[in-house]
């Protein structure tokens, strides 16, 4: 049986067979073991770069910088507009396979610009079986190395590599890019891209970890984790986050009862993240929005 010391060691070798890598760099637990990884084995040699667009929260933009910190890696920032897309804003079922074609081109423009041939990224074993996950497809047209999934790292295993690492992201939570908060074949529009940041914004300030609002073109569906579900019950949370979402511009605030699930706007489970690794468990298939508002629901006087 191989154990993760084997897979380490392993992934360890592979990377240092090149003379460099740039590592597409999110500064959640899969990128950020990737780039941990290559820094032990190449040093100065390997370089995390970040992608800076309207889908990635200022916030994770500031943990990227400060985990390429601890790790010690030279940190990249490169920018692109996934809304120069038409593709990528009509949200079709392949958003993620359009936004992750533009972004790790990007990275490969950067890479050249810096004499690196090798660009890895951050998917993992669990990935390819973690449902309808449409940007893996570009990680393997565009060529890109993933020495995770190369190596067999399931998610547990490479939160175990982060941990003897030292990295503070080992038990983070997923993160998704914020266009996974628009339902399916709704336009993903800068305005609402950026009322979903200020909304999650305001919900992190309650201590929330595992959470997302979701829009529904007006609605704002208020996801939370199960474990952290009687927390969002506190009449003093309802009463404080209802009227600064309206302000924002939703007109009406809901908080779902299921609970916080991936790929719940999405086509079977897909949600489209930074990078490879949110693992898709329970995605209903179809976007939300003509069922909120049309459904027929029993009622007493039936």
């Amino acid at each position: 049986m191989t154990t993760i010391e084997d897979k380490r060691e392993a992934a360890l070798a592979d990377l240092a067979t090149h003379d460099g890598v740039l590592v597409a760099f999110s500064g959640g637990v899969d990128s950020s073991t990737v780039a941990a990884l290559a820094h032990d084995a190449l040093g100065e040699n390997a370089v995390a770069c970040t992608a800076k667009s309207e889908t990635l929260p200022a916030a994770e933009l500031e943990d990227a910088r400060r985990v390429a910190e601890e790790i010690g890696i030279r940190h990249e920032i490169v920018e692109f507009s996934e809304l120069d897309s038409d593709a990528f804003i009509a949200n079709d079922d392949e958003r993620c396979y359009h936004c992750r074609t533009m972004r790790l081109g990007k990275m490969l423009e950067r890479a050249r610009e810096l004499g690196i041939e090798t660009v890895c990224d951050g998917t993992n074993a669990d990935d390819p079986v973690a449902g309808h996950r449409p940007g893996l497809r570009a990680v393997e047209e565009l060529e890109v190395h993933s020495p995770l999934l190369t190596h067999d790292f399931s998610k547990d295993e490479v939160r175990e590599v982060a941990d003897q690492y030292g990295l503070s992201v080992a038990d983070k939570p997923s993160m998704a890019c914020l266009s996974s908060r628009i339902p399916t074949g709704l336009a993903v529009t800068e305005d609402r891209l950026s009322r979903i940041e200020r909304a999650e914004a305001l919900v992190h300030q309650w201590g929330f970890e595992q959470f997302r609002v979701r829009d529904h073109d007006g609605l704002a569906r208020i996801e939370i984790a199960p474990e952290e579900l009687e927390a969002a019950l506190d009449p003093s949370f309802v009463e404080s986050i209802r009227d600064p979402l309206t302000d924002l511009g939703f007109d009406h605030v809901t908080l779902d009862l299921h609970g916080y699930r991936t790929g719940s706007v999405s086509p079977a489970g897909e949600d489209s993240s930074v990078e490879a690794g949110e693992t898709a468990v329970e995605g209903t298939g179809e976007p939300l929005v003509e069922d909120v508002f049309t459904a027929e629901y029993p009622r007493a006087d039936h």
